[in-house]
């Protein structure tokens, strides 16, 4: 769960808040930021997901450049004296609401950061407090049933199985029928132009946090969905998402009674996800747009 989990900074200079909760980067509230690469400046949104390396900009960001970090409240320049070990550009210290701080590298493209809390263990505490989601989730292999509830069903429920939200799915390749989750997410194997990596989403039914390996521009196309254990694509042909219209890929998520097919935008941003029409006749999906 840590892996996905959004974590608040304040500017180390006038301690406000740097968060923006209009701005979503990977579905989640994002860090504003004002930024200046040679003589242009611009505002940067980047992702609050620990270890995602997304980010919105209004200004172009040329591969290897140095960004110089500004507060959206007090406008100060927000440096450090320490020097990024893997590229020697300077480091950029944010304090984590926390306690702690994270350092992020300010050369475009170098992924080195590291976080620090000042009390781990109350930092932990006060981090899994704040998530909406209670307990470990875990996963199965392809021969076990499903999951049974100790609580009676209603009438509906029993008529008509509802996914609720917030239910861990397990997600199966279509194809090679093994196991899409790994460290409690569901990972895919994408690529964007030479360049390839992974995605990792939620498997929490409605709760779309994600992160990536690589970058991914928000409100763009992902690109191909593939297995990452197979390497088979999953994008499906001749169907579409019903809110946007941008190609769909397709897994097997494992319900009360069968395997079903799920189906997820791959549009970056967009959260439509869905059932066959088959499957509707018997499976509903809590909150979702089928209703």
């Amino acid at each position: 769960m840590f892996e996905l989990i959004s974590l608040k900074v304040n500017c180390p200079v006038c301690g406000e808040s740097l968060m923006d909760e209009k701005i979503l980067v990977d579905n989640c509230p994002s860090y504003k930021l004002g930024i200046k690469i040679g003589e242009k400046e611009g505002i940067m949104n980047l992702s609050s997901v620990w270890e995602s390396y997304n980010y919105l900009c209004d200004i172009e960001t040329p591969e290897d450049a140095i960004i110089i970090i500004f507060c959206s409240h007090c406008n100060s320049e927000i440096i450090s004296d320490a020097k990024c070990e893997v590229c020697k550009a300077p480091m950029i210290p944010l304090d984590l609401e926390l306690g702690g701080k994270i350092d992020i590298c300010s050369r475009v493209g170098c992924k080195n950061h590291f976080m620090k809390f000042v009390d781990l263990t109350f930092a932990l505490k006060n981090l899994f407090s704040e998530s909406e989601l209670n307990g470990m989730p875990y996963y199965r292999d392809m021969t076990m049933s499903g999951h049974e509830s100790d609580t009676a069903l209603s009438h509906e429920e029993e008529k008509i199985e509802i996914i609720k939200s917030g239910t861990f799915l397990h997600a199966f390749c279509p194809h090679c029928k093994k196991t899409l989750i790994e460290k409690n997410m569901i990972k895919f194997k994408v690529a964007k132009g030479k360049e390839s990596g992974f995605l990792m989403l939620s498997p929490y039914l409605n709760i779309f946090t994600s992160k990536s390996t690589i970058f991914l521009q928000e409100g763009k196309m992902i690109g191909e969905f593939k297995c990452f254990h197979c390497n088979t694509s999953l994008m499906v042909e001749n169907q579409s998402c019903e809110e946007c219209g941008s190609e769909l890929a397709k897994i097997a998520v494992s319900t009360r009674t069968k395997l079903v097919n799920f189906y997820i935008c791959s549009r970056k941003g967009c959260t439509w996800h869905g059932l066959s029409r088959e499957d509707l006749n018997d499976i509903r999906l809590e909150d979702s747009l089928e209703w």
